[in-house]
């Protein structure tokens, strides 16, 4: 299906035929916007280049679905299940994924400004150059974790488990992190700036690089050599 405006009927018809036919469908170039599509199984679909702002997809399995080059600012995917998806080059800026399943879900080079994955399931999930600034993450688990190249500049981590993580070229600049765990983790590739020192007890059984150590202890005046 390609360069048409989507309807729940038309969606349905189309996931339909595929399973009639060669396989699960590819929709190209597609609009999606506003559109209602909560609680349809959707599995395997793949979304190139497909614009759904502020579409809902809430309770909808999406598992082994392809999200590649999408558009989808304020689209609500509430308790949809994401199983072994995958989601690239996408701008979900400000989308809802509030009890969403991300098992052994793929995210990468995407845009999740502002978005609220409060309770979302990441056991498994990979995120690779994914921008959080401002998200709502808390009490997630990040455990064990390879963050590569994430921002979670300003994002909302309280209580999020970052035990054993190791974090490459990210940053934790100005996040709310009270009550987070980081025993073990690697913190030598996150910007750590707006930390202030009375916070770094946090940062207990972690390790961190001397410049990291240095700027927290220049809060007191100190300098290390």
């Amino acid at each position: 299906m390609d360069q048409a405006t989507v309807t729940r009927e038309t969606l349905l018809e189309s996931v339909a035929e595929g399973r009639g036919g060669d396989g699960p469908r590819t929709l190209t170039g597609c609009t999606l916007d506003g559109g209602d599509f909560s609680g349809l199984d959707l599995t395997g679909t793949t979304f190139d280049q497909c614009s759904m702002r502020q579409a809902r997809f809430d309770g909808a399995d999406l598992s082994r679905t392809r999200f590649l080059r999408c558009r989808g600012a304020e689209a609500s995917f509430v308790q949809a299940d994401f199983a072994d998806a995958t989601v690239s080059g996408c701008d979900f800026s400000n989308a809802l994924f509030r009890r969403a399943r991300l098992t052994s879900t793929r995210l990468e080079s995407t845009k999740l400004t502002g978005a609220d994955l409060t309770d979302a399931g990441l056991l498994g999930a990979t995120f690779v150059e994914v921008l959080l600034s401002f998200a709502r993450l808390p009490g997630l688990s990040f455990r064990k974790a390879r963050l590569r190249r994430i921002d979670l500049s300003d994002a909302d981590l309280r209580k999020c488990d970052f035990r054993a993580a190791v974090f490459e070229d990210c940053s934790l600049r100005n996040a709310s992190l009270e009550g987070c765990r980081f025993e073990q983790a690697d913190l030598r590739g996150a910007d750590l700036g707006g930390i202030e020192l009375r916070d770094a007890r946090l940062f207990r059984g972690a390790v961190i690089s001397r410049l990291q150590a240095a700027e927290l202890l220049s809060q007191l005046g100190l300098e290390v050599r």
